[in-house]
Order: structure tokens, then C-alpha cells, then sequence
């Protein structure tokens, strides 16, 4: 693959995934559904440990929506790495907004890693993880660290 063709990929994966904000800020579950694969496997930072199936990462996306009148997601520091069919990308995710009983939350910046595989010419992602730091000593989550 040229450097050209790898450069068409990447900006495509990053179209891919800004289509991700959008369908946040927007509370789009179809428009989210259009951008996983059907057998996506997410390591989300709610429990169970994996969520397996589209059906199962939306359902995640819908308790997510129910809790935000309105709702904010940014990623920065993307960084897309392409190899044939497939790639990856990591960044820092930040969802916040207004919760239903009107308090303002700034949420809590997670890492963010997507790993795509092209499907009849689209990117789609196969698998996403969001992850929390956390203090060895204390075995918590640290939250308030900024990118």
C-alpha cells in the first residue's frame, strides 16, 4: 500500500471516528450503529467487563444517553496507525454534559483505543476500549487527570 493510499485511509478512519462525536452530541443511535461491526467487542468502562454484539455496545450507548439531557463527547491526541485492512487508533475521550436532574458534570478524560477492520470498502470498528488510570495503593480510579 502507498503512502498515498495510507494517507486516504487514515483521514477516512478519522472521518470515522469524529462520525463518533457526532452521533454522541446528537444521541444517534443509528447513526453509532452504523460505524461497528456487527460482532464489536467494547471493554467499556461500565460493567459487565465486555460488551459483545452491536446490540450490546448501543444498549451501553442508550443507558448513557438516559442519564444526560444534553450531552458533550470530545477525543483528542488521535493517533491512527494503518496496515492493509486493518488499523488502530488511540486517543483521549471525554464524555460530560447535563445529567437529567440538572446538574453540569465535566465527566473524567479516559483512554480511548478502536481497532477497525475495512468491511466492502468501509471502516468499521471491531473493538474499542476505554480505560480509567488507576492508584496501585488505594486500587481506585483516578479520574482527574488531564490530557
Amino acid at each position: 500500500m502507498g503512502t498515498n493510499a495510507t494517507a486516504r485511509d487514515d483521514e477516512a478512519i478519522r472521518r470515522q471516528l469524529e462520525r463518533i462525536v457526532t452521533g454522541i452530541r446528537s444521541k444517534d443511535i443509528t447513526a453509532l450503529a452504523a460505524l461497528y461491526s456487527p460482532d464489536v467487542v467494547s471493554f467499556d468502562v461500565e460493567p459487565p467487563l465486555q460488551h459483545v454484539g452491536v446490540a450490546a455496545k448501543l444498549a451501553n450507548w442508550e443507558r448513557a444517553f438516559a442519564a444526560f439531557a444534553d450531552v458533550d463527547y470530545e477525543l483528542c491526541d488521535l493517533t491512527v496507525t494503518v496496515g492493509g485492512d486493518v488499523a488502530f487508533g488511540h486517543a483521549f475521550g471525554r464524555l460530560h454534559g447535563t445529567l437529567r436532574n440538572g446538574m453540569v458534570t465535566h465527566g473524567m478524560w479516559v483512554r480511548a483505543t478502536f481497532c477497525l477492520v475495512r468491511t466492502e470498502g468501509t471502516w468499521l470498528i471491531a473493538h474499542d476500549q476505554a480505560s480509567v488510570p488507576f492508584d496501585i495503593a488505594t486500587g481506585r480510579g483516578v479520574t482527574d487527570l488531564v490530557p
